[in-house]
């Protein structure tokens, strides 16, 4: 009898599953979204990048001696020469980078932010800025960054943000003139994705990582996308001694056009493809153009950890020929990846021939 009823009951209990899983898809939220990829197609496992690499773009990821040592170890592993460390700082903030990081001089390179000090209240704050940025250079400093302006002003350097200075206003052309004159580059970012920039609603496809990144423009006195990227090019076209890094594509990466404009007029602007892999992936075929094209201007970094599978998944991404995998541990994004399958010359030149042109280095 009991076991005739169960077979009665079935049909029920099955309906009864599928609501359960209906209601539950309704309440999937995006953030928790982790598909997995069925295609039975090639998949490439990387354990280390094919040619040495210079990483260009990195922080003070470090806390202390030994994850320093960690660090190295994992660099030697990845094929990672040297790690330029874009400390921000100026002052006993860089002093003590320095210190931190003087055990292994060949393998990090760092480099200083501006001090701004006074920007707004003294007239020679300029002058001021100049002093210590040649003090830093004493110590060290063989560059200056990560400078970054997201419409308010420069305000990633330490220990004072320029709210209201943008990198192309007059008062900073004598420090261009001064990081020329001491061959130090300068790496600057420039806006946020556009995807940051559009309506956080159901048509905005980056939605995922632009609600945790997006741009106000109803604050007063902020410069939107395109105006950011006019404020870029007036910096470099008027100090054409210096040289410009635009990390992260100048974030343009919806439209490499305008970056290739760009790079076409200014031969003193490089750019980086640091922490940009997936805002690029979705689109491999039109990327891997523009690496080949732009070739001898496009740097490597990576500005999202030190661990090996962040060094890795950026090395599937620019050397293989996968496609539609997902990497949500690295990425705020939703969407598939895929890889550029990029030339052995452009890799060389991506991951070190540039590098070294703008280093100084043999």
């Amino acid at each position: 009898m009991l076991k005739e009823l169960s077979i009665l009951m079935l049909p029920f209990m099955l309906s009864c599953t599928t609501k359960q899983q209906e209601k539950s898809i309704e309440d999937l939220k995006l953030k928790d979204y982790r598909p997995v990829s069925v295609y039975n197609i090639q998949k490439t496992k990387i354990e280390k990048a094919s040619f040495p690499v210079i990483d260009m773009h990195s922080h003070d990821y470090a806390e202390n001696e030994k994850e320093i040592e960690e660090w190295v170890k994992t660099m030697d592993r990845m094929g990672i020469e040297k790690t330029i460390i874009l400390t921000y700082q100026t002052g006993a903030g860089f002093d003590s980078a320095v210190q931190k990081y003087s055990a292994f001089p060949y393998r990090f390179e760092l480099w200083c932010g501006l001090d701004y000090t006074g920007y707004n209240t003294d007239e020679n704050w300029a002058e001021n800025a100049m002093k210590e940025l040649e003090r830093c250079y004493s110590m060290g400093a063989r560059g200056v960054g990560e400078l970054g302006d997201k419409g308010e002003g420069l305000f990633y350097s330490k220990p004072v943000k320029a709210y209201g200075l943008h990198a192309d206003d007059p008062a900073l052309e004598p420090v261009w003139a001064k990081c020329a004159e001491l061959d130090m580059p300068v790496n600057i970012h420039i806006a946020e994705p556009i995807w940051m920039y559009e309506a956080m609603d159901s048509t905005n496809d980056g939605l995922m990582n632009a609600y945790n990144w997006k741009i106000d423009l109803s604050k007063e006195g902020i410069l939107d996308h395109a105006e950011l990227i006019q404020t870029l090019e007036n910096t470099v076209r008027n100090n054409p001694k210096t040289t410009f890094i635009a990390c992260h594509f100048a974030n343009c990466s919806y439209d490499l056009g305008i970056l290739g404009n760009l790079l076409d007029k200014y031969p003193n602007l490089y750019a980086d493809n640091s922490a940009r892999y997936a805002e690029t992936a979705p689109i491999p075929r039109h990327v891997k153009a523009f690496y080949e094209k732009y070739q001898n201007r496009i740097i490597y970094g990576t500005d999202m950890g030190m661990n090996e599978e962040m060094y890795k998944i950026t090395f599937r991404i620019l050397e293989t020929l996968d496609e539609h995998f997902y990497e949500s541990e690295q990425f705020g994004y939703h969407w598939a990846l895929n890889g550029f399958g990029l030339s052995e010359e452009t890799l060389r030149k991506v991951y070190k021939g540039n590098a070294l042109q703008i280093l100084k280095s043999d």
